[in-house]
């Protein structure tokens, strides 16, 4: 008998026997309504291998085992669906071979298109391996930032500044707990990528917006323009100091120093009325601000001076002026018709989504004159929004608000709605679905109104797409925790009950 043949030899063999596959075979997966690439599309092999396409659509397949054979891939995608088959299977056989192209068209469930990732790494990792073109400048890793948390944006001398939460990164578990900063230009075309200019430190990693010392991370939300009483209009924003994820300790009001790139604290508030505060997404209107999370509770004169000071604020209410909440015993404003008479008023305690249901289960007020009675209006039933923002929508000619639902279905945290009313406001009733997740969350949608297109028939919104509140459902690799842009066509003929009272 010969020699047992050594283990060396017997790999090099089977290396040898593996077709050649230096030039990757590409799939491009396309919306079949828009003809755009959709990033977040999974493909399987029967042998479980796992593929996602990238913010172009793309993917590139390299292994070896797959080159030179005829695979067939299961298609997934939230949002998305493939038709099935005579056995009920959604997915395609192609054929695998070294430099080829293939397409796959997807239908779109989703009123709302997924147009991209805006964060983390491999933005366009297969577009490059295919070496097909990447919109943006860095398509693989940009300031270093692997993960990010949701966003603000505000433009801002002629450019856009765009603040985002909690940030991780590659060299170690715990990454950027006091916001990151990017600048860009205002896209020409926002359906084609945004491309960031992170504001890093000198170790090329995004670097903290908002410093400070001592315990726990810092947040902003309430990004806005304020006059400084000189002439001059300062940006703003309110922070918080937190232990954990909702054990708020300090907050205030931070100014940006442009020369530094920085958020200074400038005054900081009690804890004991935390709306008074610059809180969620501002708007203009008039001489006013008001912040929207996603409902209106409270505005201020837009003067530095005014988001300075607590007893600046007035909240929307349907209480007496003065008047604190007391559950239904509460002292209500009621107008001649004895219908609670809501407004906005100094000194006195907002009346939200939680205090009006309570208002009508003990039969203080009608449901008729609810300001957030939110229903799906192919359904019926209620809809409890988490947050979002709302601006003036000309094409519309409405105040629009596109909002998470809490304890949503299919995902907890990720089910995205369109409404509509003649306020800001409100009320604020018929709800329209424009985007769904299989048990993924996606929160904290933001509106971006300077995106807005055609007069603001096209608009753009982006969150923070997460397992986090999803219970035990794997990660999607690359994606998890990062920012993905939507748009959305107001001309879509199913978003016209959003729109009918």
């Amino acid at each position: 008998m010969g020699q047992p043949m050594d283990s060396w030899r017997i790999a090099l063999i089977c290396v040898l026997s593996i077709p050649a596959c230096a030039q990757p075979f590409g799939i491009r997966v396309l919306d079949a309504e828009t003809g755009r690439g959709v990033p977040l599309v999974r493909l399987e092999t029967t042998d479980a291998s796992v593929f996602i396409s990238d913010s172009a659509g793309w993917i590139a397949i390299e292994d070896p085992v797959l080159i030179g054979r005829t695979v067939h891939f299961t298609i997934t995608s939230h949002g998305y669906e493939y038709p099935t088959d005579g056995f009920g299977y959604r997915g395609v056989a192609l054929d695998v071979t070294p430099g080829g192209r293939a397409e796959i068209a997807v239908n779109r469930t989703n009123i709302a298109e997924r147009l991209y990732r805006l964060t983390g790494a491999g933005i366009y990792e297969h577009t490059y391996r295919l070496g097909e073109s990447p919109p943006i400048r860095q398509p693989l890793l940009n300031g270093g930032v692997v993960g990010q948390d949701s966003v603000l944006a505000h433009e801002w001398q002629g450019r856009v500044l765009w603040l985002f939460g909690d940030t991780s990164r590659f060299a170690y578990p715990l990454g950027l707990f006091h916001t990151a900063g990017a600048w860009s230009d205002r896209p020409a075309d926002p359906a084609a990528g945004i491309d960031f200019e992170y504001i890093v430190g000198e170790d090329g990693f995004v670097r903290a917006m908002c410093p400070s010392e001592g315990e726990g991370p810092v947040w902003l939300d309430g990004l806005c323009a304020v006059d400084d009483g000189q002439g001059q209009l300062r940006l703003i924003a309110h922070y918080s100091r937190v232990r954990g994820l909702e054990a708020l300790f300090e907050h205030g009001i931070a100014v940006f120093d442009e020369g530094e790139e920085v958020f200074d604290k400038a005054a900081r508030f009690d804890l004991e009325r935390l709306w008074e505060a610059p809180r969620g997404h501002p708007l203009s209107q008039d001489e006013y601000l008001m912040f929207a999370t996603p409902f209106i509770q409270s505005r201020c004169l837009a003067t530095l001076a005014a988001v300075s000071d607590q007893g600046s604020y007035e909240a929307f209410t349907c209480l007496a002026e003065g008047a604190r909440w007391e559950g239904p015993a509460s002292r209500l404003e009621l107008d001649a018709a004895g219908r609670p008479a809501w407004g906005f008023r100094p000194g006195t305690d907002p009346v939200g989504p939680r205090e009006e249901r309570e208002l009508i289960e003990a039969g203080a007020i009608d449901s008729a004159d609810a300001r957030y009675d939110v229903r799906d209006i192919d359904s019926g039933r209620a809809v409890a929004l988490h947050a979002g923002s709302v601006a003036w929508n000309a094409y519309r000619q409405r105040w629009v608000m596109i909002a998470v639902e809490a304890f949503g279905e299919p995902s907890f945290l990720g089910e995205i709605w369109y409404l509509e009313a003649e306020s800001p406001t409100g009320p604020w009733r018929d709800a329209k679905r424009i985007v769904s997740h299989d048990r993924y969350g996606f929160y904290n949608p933001l509106h971006h109104p300077f995106l807005d297109q055609e007069g603001g028939r096209i608009i753009y919104f982006q969150g923070t797409y997460t397992q986090m509140f999803e219970g035990d459902m794997p990660k999607t690799p690359r994606y998890d925790y990062n920012q993905i842009m939507y748009r959305l066509d107001l001309s879509d003929e199913r978003l016209r009950p959003a729109g009918s009272h």
